[in-house]
Protein backbone atom coordinates (compact mmCIF):
# COMPACT_ATOMS: atom_id res chain seq x y z
CA UNK A 1 0.00 0.00 0.00
CA UNK A 2 1.26 3.50 -0.75
CA UNK A 3 1.90 5.96 2.04
CA UNK A 4 -0.44 8.44 0.34
CA UNK A 5 -3.32 5.95 0.35
CA UNK A 6 -2.57 5.03 3.96
CA UNK A 7 -2.70 8.70 4.94
CA UNK A 8 -5.95 9.22 3.01
CA UNK A 9 -7.58 6.37 4.94
CA UNK A 10 -6.37 7.55 8.34
CA UNK A 11 -7.56 11.09 7.59
CA UNK A 12 -11.14 9.77 7.34
CA UNK A 13 -11.00 7.96 10.70
CA UNK A 14 -11.51 10.40 13.63
CA UNK A 15 -9.96 8.64 16.62
CA UNK A 16 -10.40 8.94 20.38
CA UNK A 17 -8.24 7.43 23.09
CA UNK A 18 -9.61 6.11 26.34
CA UNK A 19 -11.14 2.96 27.84
CA UNK A 20 -13.91 1.62 25.62
CA UNK A 21 -16.22 -1.38 25.48
CA UNK A 22 -16.22 -2.60 21.88
CA UNK A 23 -19.14 -4.32 20.23
CA UNK A 24 -17.12 -7.53 20.06
CA UNK A 25 -17.18 -7.58 23.88
CA UNK A 26 -13.47 -6.72 24.07
CA UNK A 27 -12.07 -3.65 25.74
CA UNK A 28 -9.79 -1.28 23.84
CA UNK A 29 -8.08 2.09 24.07
CA UNK A 30 -9.06 3.32 20.59
CA UNK A 31 -12.47 4.40 19.30
CA UNK A 32 -13.24 5.41 15.71
CA UNK A 33 -16.37 7.42 14.98
CA UNK A 34 -17.32 5.44 11.90
CA UNK A 35 -20.85 6.77 11.81
CA UNK A 36 -19.23 9.84 10.25
CA UNK A 37 -17.31 7.88 7.62
CA UNK A 38 -19.80 8.32 4.78
CA UNK A 39 -21.00 11.78 5.78
CA UNK A 40 -19.05 13.03 2.74
CA UNK A 41 -19.22 10.13 0.26
CA UNK A 42 -16.72 11.33 -2.34
CA UNK A 43 -13.51 10.63 -0.36
CA UNK A 44 -14.84 7.19 0.59
CA UNK A 45 -15.77 6.49 -3.03
CA UNK A 46 -12.22 7.28 -4.14
CA UNK A 47 -10.87 4.83 -1.57
CA UNK A 48 -13.45 2.24 -2.60
CA UNK A 49 -12.13 2.54 -6.17
CA UNK A 50 -8.62 1.74 -4.93
CA UNK A 51 -9.90 -1.18 -2.88
CA UNK A 52 -11.83 -2.50 -5.88
CA UNK A 53 -8.59 -2.49 -7.88
CA UNK A 54 -6.99 -4.64 -5.17
CA UNK A 55 -9.90 -7.09 -5.28
CA UNK A 56 -10.29 -7.31 -9.07
CA UNK A 57 -7.55 -9.97 -9.55
CA UNK A 58 -9.58 -12.35 -7.37
CA UNK A 59 -12.26 -12.65 -10.10
CA UNK A 60 -14.97 -11.51 -7.70
CA UNK A 61 -18.53 -12.25 -8.85
CA UNK A 62 -20.35 -10.49 -6.01
CA UNK A 63 -19.53 -8.30 -3.01
CA UNK A 64 -21.03 -8.69 0.48
CA UNK A 65 -20.71 -6.21 3.34
CA UNK A 66 -21.90 -6.33 6.95
CA UNK A 67 -24.32 -3.64 8.05
CA UNK A 68 -24.00 -0.83 8.83
CA UNK A 69 -21.05 1.22 7.56
CA UNK A 70 -19.22 -1.74 6.04
CA UNK A 71 -22.12 -2.36 3.69
CA UNK A 72 -21.90 1.23 2.42
CA UNK A 73 -18.26 0.68 1.44
CA UNK A 74 -19.12 -2.72 -0.02
CA UNK A 75 -21.83 -1.16 -2.20
CA UNK A 76 -19.32 1.34 -3.60
CA UNK A 77 -16.81 -1.43 -4.31
CA UNK A 78 -19.47 -3.55 -6.02
CA UNK A 79 -20.44 -0.61 -8.24
CA UNK A 80 -16.80 -0.08 -9.19
CA UNK A 81 -16.33 -3.77 -10.03
CA UNK A 82 -19.65 -3.93 -11.87
CA UNK A 83 -20.88 -6.93 -9.85
CA UNK A 84 -23.95 -7.57 -7.65
CA UNK A 85 -24.05 -6.43 -4.03
CA UNK A 86 -25.40 -8.19 -0.95
CA UNK A 87 -25.15 -7.64 2.79
CA UNK A 88 -25.44 -9.32 6.17
CA UNK A 89 -27.51 -8.26 9.15
CA UNK A 90 -26.69 -8.71 12.82
CA UNK A 91 -28.84 -10.97 15.02
CA UNK A 92 -28.36 -11.82 18.72
CA UNK A 93 -27.51 -15.46 19.42
CA UNK A 94 -28.81 -16.23 22.90
CA UNK A 95 -27.36 -19.76 22.78
CA UNK A 96 -23.80 -18.67 22.06
CA UNK A 97 -21.20 -18.56 24.81
CA UNK A 98 -18.90 -16.34 22.75
CA UNK A 99 -17.66 -13.02 24.10
CA UNK A 100 -19.94 -11.27 21.61
CA UNK A 101 -22.94 -13.57 21.05
CA UNK A 102 -24.28 -12.50 17.66
CA UNK A 103 -24.64 -13.97 14.19
CA UNK A 104 -24.46 -12.19 10.84
CA UNK A 105 -26.84 -13.47 8.16
CA UNK A 106 -27.49 -12.83 4.51
CA UNK A 107 -31.20 -11.92 4.11
CA UNK A 108 -33.40 -14.75 2.86
CA UNK A 109 -34.09 -13.13 -0.53
CA UNK A 110 -30.36 -12.79 -1.23
CA UNK A 111 -29.17 -16.23 -0.17
CA UNK A 112 -29.80 -17.85 -3.55
CA UNK A 113 -28.07 -14.92 -5.25
CA UNK A 114 -24.72 -15.65 -3.58
CA UNK A 115 -24.86 -19.43 -3.90
CA UNK A 116 -21.87 -20.74 -5.85
CA UNK A 117 -20.50 -17.22 -6.43
CA UNK A 118 -16.97 -15.99 -5.78
CA UNK A 119 -17.57 -13.43 -3.02
CA UNK A 120 -15.45 -10.60 -1.62
CA UNK A 121 -16.41 -9.59 1.91
CA UNK A 122 -15.87 -5.83 2.19
CA UNK A 123 -15.86 -3.83 5.41
CA UNK A 124 -14.84 -0.36 6.50
CA UNK A 125 -12.55 -1.27 9.43
CA UNK A 126 -11.64 -4.67 10.86
CA UNK A 127 -10.57 -4.79 14.50
CA UNK A 128 -11.71 -7.86 16.47
CA UNK A 129 -13.47 -8.94 13.28
CA UNK A 130 -16.79 -10.19 14.65
CA UNK A 131 -18.80 -8.87 11.68
CA UNK A 132 -16.41 -10.24 9.05
CA UNK A 133 -16.10 -13.60 10.79
CA UNK A 134 -19.87 -13.89 11.07
CA UNK A 135 -20.37 -12.87 7.44
CA UNK A 136 -17.80 -15.40 6.27
CA UNK A 137 -19.52 -18.18 8.21
CA UNK A 138 -22.96 -17.40 6.82
CA UNK A 139 -21.72 -17.08 3.24
CA UNK A 140 -20.30 -20.57 3.59
CA UNK A 141 -23.68 -21.70 4.94
CA UNK A 142 -25.19 -20.23 1.75
CA UNK A 143 -22.74 -22.35 -0.29
CA UNK A 144 -21.06 -19.21 -1.60
CA UNK A 145 -17.33 -19.23 -2.35
CA UNK A 146 -15.61 -16.47 -0.32
CA UNK A 147 -12.29 -15.63 -1.98
CA UNK A 148 -11.18 -12.37 -0.36
CA UNK A 149 -11.72 -9.93 2.48
CA UNK A 150 -11.30 -6.28 1.60
CA UNK A 151 -11.24 -3.34 3.99
CA UNK A 152 -10.16 0.25 4.19
CA UNK A 153 -8.32 -0.23 7.48
CA UNK A 154 -7.05 -3.15 9.55
CA UNK A 155 -6.41 -2.66 13.25
CA UNK A 156 -4.21 -5.24 14.93
CA UNK A 157 -3.82 -8.85 13.81
CA UNK A 158 -7.31 -10.38 13.96
CA UNK A 159 -8.07 -9.77 10.28
CA UNK A 160 -4.99 -11.70 9.17
CA UNK A 161 -5.99 -14.66 11.36
CA UNK A 162 -9.57 -14.66 10.08
CA UNK A 163 -8.38 -14.61 6.47
CA UNK A 164 -5.85 -17.39 7.09
CA UNK A 165 -8.38 -19.54 8.94
CA UNK A 166 -10.92 -19.02 6.16
CA UNK A 167 -8.46 -19.68 3.34
CA UNK A 168 -9.14 -16.29 1.74
CA UNK A 169 -6.96 -13.35 0.77
CA UNK A 170 -6.86 -10.12 2.77
CA UNK A 171 -6.70 -6.80 0.91
CA UNK A 172 -6.43 -3.58 2.89
CA UNK A 173 -5.53 0.02 2.09
CA UNK A 174 -4.10 0.79 5.53
CA UNK A 175 -3.18 -0.91 8.77
CA UNK A 176 -2.35 0.18 12.29
CA UNK A 177 -1.19 -1.70 15.38
CA UNK A 178 -3.86 -1.92 18.02
CA UNK A 179 -4.52 -3.58 21.35
CA UNK A 180 -7.76 -5.18 22.46
CA UNK A 181 -8.35 -7.30 25.56
CA UNK A 182 -11.00 -9.51 27.05
CA UNK A 183 -12.54 -7.82 30.10
CA UNK A 184 -10.63 -10.20 32.40
CA UNK A 185 -7.30 -9.26 30.77
CA UNK A 186 -7.89 -5.51 30.38
CA UNK A 187 -5.07 -3.51 32.02
CA UNK A 188 -7.30 -0.45 32.32
CA UNK A 189 -9.87 -2.44 34.26
CA UNK A 190 -7.03 -3.63 36.51
CA UNK A 191 -6.23 0.04 37.16
CA UNK A 192 -9.95 0.66 37.82
CA UNK A 193 -10.24 3.19 35.00
CA UNK A 194 -13.93 3.68 34.15
CA UNK A 195 -15.27 2.74 30.74
CA UNK A 196 -16.05 5.73 28.55
CA UNK A 197 -19.74 6.33 27.98
CA UNK A 198 -21.93 8.49 25.80
CA UNK A 199 -19.95 7.79 22.63
CA UNK A 200 -22.59 5.77 20.79
CA UNK A 201 -22.98 2.00 20.36
CA UNK A 202 -20.57 1.26 17.54
CA UNK A 203 -16.88 1.70 18.43
CA UNK A 204 -14.36 0.67 15.80
CA UNK A 205 -17.05 0.03 13.28
CA UNK A 206 -18.21 -3.13 14.93
CA UNK A 207 -21.25 -3.98 14.00
CA UNK A 208 -19.17 -4.04 10.80
CA UNK A 209 -15.97 -5.37 12.11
Amino acid sequence: MSSATHDDVIALMPARRGHFLLESGHHGDLWLDLELLCLKPDPVRRLATRLAARLAPHAVETVCGPLVEGAFVALMVAAELGVPFSYTERFPNVESRALFPVDYRVPRALRAEVRGKRVAIVNDVINAGSAVRGTLADLEACHARPVAIGTLLVLGSSASRIAADGGVSLETLASLPNNIWTPAECPMCARRLPLASGLGPDPLGEPTA
